[in-house]
């Protein structure tokens, strides 16, 4: 398998196996190769295939021939991996239209509602720029409109900065394949040139958005049983596209979203699938499906990191250096795409033998009907049930009856219990 690359610079072969990375008399060479691609020249490290023949496996799949190194952690062991970039690094002047005019709208949309909105802001220390930053009562969201290519580690790191400076980062993509998608809270849009984004037509949000569906399967349910197609008597759960639910609701608008996520109407959840929490979705949800989500299983989730630590020390096999390039297979050197969706998605259904009981609302106060005689005579003889005179009420005097059988009944009036 291949694992190394290629040092543009030093013209050397780097070995990711090896804890000198096959150059003991280069000390600081793991920190050099691991930089941060904004900080560094992205053609420093190649593919060792492309750097012997000329082309690669991954140029064949509109990838490029330049690397990234970074840390993996699999059952507790980190290694270093490697990555092929994107052909692309800068946004087309269409993609760069797009972005501008998505920025725009988003601002547009927070100022309307009274909140605050700042395009291109940074935190108080530089390190995290927000296309736009929206301020409301609850959250400050910073919305970052993609429409170029990035790597899913980029997301990861841009999103736990802005998260560690108090900010939700929010990303927005046109493209249903981006890497961004369940790396970091996200919500997907139709691919519209930049004169429809700027215009007042509606926006919808076509993915990252889901609703709460639970229900009891029983014979009488609306929904078939997921498990054998009639009904198991137990819980299901689902988290739906808002027009596959029960009934139907509407699809979430950009424009009020941006207001929404700000305000704490809509909230961000990892759903971790309900047999594998390793496999997890991201979504954006109403707050009252998460607080019933939570009523549900009992307790907040515990997920795994997505990502480890970039401080964990990096184990090496000593394995011999393999230059072949094996992208778009499950090895050591990887493409990074998104998750299949087959496979990761966690947003349902989730099975449960029983209902749980704490799930029901128990009325803080007795519940009593209340009818009057009439009522309760024209009841009774809706449904066919006999009717005698008692007798007047001791206490009141009111005229007493007895619907149905049972030998225990109460004056209409004052309640008095009469046997």
């Amino acid at each position: 398998m291949a694992n190394g690359v290629w040092h543009t610079g030093y013209h050397i072969k780097i070995e990711l196996t090896h804890a000198d990375l096959g150059h003991p008399d280069r000390p600081g060479l793991l920190d050099e190769i691991t930089t941060p691609i904004e900080q560094r020249d992205r053609e420093l490290l190649q593919c060792l295939r492309h750097h012997g023949t000329g082309i690669c496996r991954a140029e064949e799949e509109d990838r490029s021939p330049w690397m990234t190194v970074r840390r993996r952690t699999i059952g507790g062991v980190t290694t270093l991996v490697a990555a092929h970039l994107p052909v692309r690094t800068r946004p087309t002047a269409e993609e760069s239209d797009k972005h501008k005019a998505l920025k725009e709208r988003i601002a547009r949309a927070a100022q309307r509602h009274g909140l605050s909105a700042q395009i291109e802001a940074r935190s108080t220390d530089g390190k995290v720029r927000s296309d736009v930053l929206v301020t409301g009562g609850a959250e400050r969201i910073g919305w970052e409109a993609q429409y170029s290519p990035i790597t899913a580690s980029t997301v990861r790191r841009r999103s736990a900065a802005a998260v560690d400076r108090g900010i939700m980062p929010l990303w927005v993509t046109n493209d249903d394949r981006a890497a961004l998608i369940d790396r970091a809270p996200w919500v997907r849009v139709d691919d519209w040139s930049w004169h429809e984004i700027a215009s007042e037509r509606a926006m919808l949000v076509r993915g990252g958005v889901r609703h709460l569906q639970d229900w009891a399967c029983t014979p009488a349910a609306q929904r078939p049983c997921p498990l054998n197609g009639s009904s198991c008597g137990g819980l299901h759960v689902h988290w739906d596209l808002p027009v596959l639910c029960l009934p139907p609701k509407p699809h979430t608008r950009v424009d009020d979203l941006v207001t929404a996520s700000a305000e704490g109407d809509y909230v961000p959840m990892k759903i971790p699938a309900q047999h594998n929490p390793r496999a997890s979705t991201r979504l954006w949800v109403p707050a009252a499906d998460r607080d019933r989500w939570r009523d549900i299983i009992g307790e907040d989730e515990t997920l795994p990191e997505a990502e480890p630590s970039a401080e964990a020390s990096p184990t090496f096999t000593e394995e011999d250096l393999d230059p072949t390039c094996r992208y778009g297979e499950d090895t050591r050197v990887f493409d990074d795409r998104r998750p299949r969706r087959d496979h990761a998605d966690a947003s349902g259904p989730h099975t449960f033998p029983e209902v749980p009981q704490r799930i029901f609302r128990i009325p803080r106060q007795p519940q009593r009907l209340t009818a009057s005689p009439e009522q309760r005579a024209s009841a009774a003889q809706r449904y066919g049930c006999p009717v005698w005179y008692v007798g007047p009420c001791a206490g009141c005097g009111a005229p007493i009856h007895r619907y149905g059988a049972g030998s225990a009944h109460a004056c209409a009036t004052c309640r008095r219990r009469v046997h």
